[in-house]
């Protein structure tokens, strides 16, 4: 009897933890397609390129943090190598551009 009632307690906590999972996911598609169609927006609106390209920039960087974090489930427990590994290939992504930058402007 102990055994069917840790189990259904376990279901419940599993079934309670995906619908909040789900929840989350849901409000995660509907904010990066939010932030597609103001970007979108921008572009057909004409708006001066000075202000567009990092608006543009900076939503792009959000809904990859959202890719990361909410889709990729790197939020999740067990996933701090995989985590360590991606953020150290933006760190070297970010540091090759900005030598070449360097290199190429100065």
């Amino acid at each position: 009897m102990a055994d069917n009632t840790n189990s259904n307690e376990k279901q419940l906590y599993y079934r309670k933890k995906h619908k909040e999972e789900m929840k989350h996911h849901i409000l995660t598609f509907a904010m990066m397609i939010a932030f597609t169609l103001i970007a979108f927006g921008l572009v057909i609106a004409e708006v001066s390129a000075l202000f567009t390209i990092p608006i543009i920039l900076v939503l792009a960087a959000v809904q990859v943090l959202f890719q990361l974090y909410y889709f990729m489930h790197m939020n999740q427990e067990g996933h701090e190598m995989p985590a360590l590994m991606i953020y150290s290939g933006i760190f070297a992504a970010l540091l090759t551009v900005l030598a070449l930058a360097t290199i190429v402007w100065w």
